[in-house]
């Protein structure tokens, strides 16, 4: 299912990427903070963003979990899953 969410989870966070950040860095293991300079505000917009495509609920202390692409997508995955 990774493969489903990796292309949606990518254009979610797109938008929200510095200018001086190029969308073709982002890969499964860029760290959306250090690699991809992802401010605190705009992580929670990522994660809002994330809970309205996949119609999921991430509560506030699993955002620690959302440090890197694989990790979001290993949350996102866990969330659809118990479903």
């Amino acid at each position: 299912m990774s493969q489903d969410i990796y292309p949606q989870l990518k254009e979610i966070i797109k938008p929200y990427l510095p200018e001086d950040v190029n969308p073709d860095a982002i890969s499964h293991e860029s760290h959306l903070v250090t690699d991809l300079n992802i401010n605190s505000t705009h992580l929670v917009d990522i994660v809002l963003d994330v809970e309205d495509t996949f119609d999921i609920t991430i509560e506030d202390d699993e955002l620690d979990k959302m440090e890197t692409v694989k990790a979001s997508i290993a949350l996102i995955e866990q969330k659809l899953a118990a479903r």
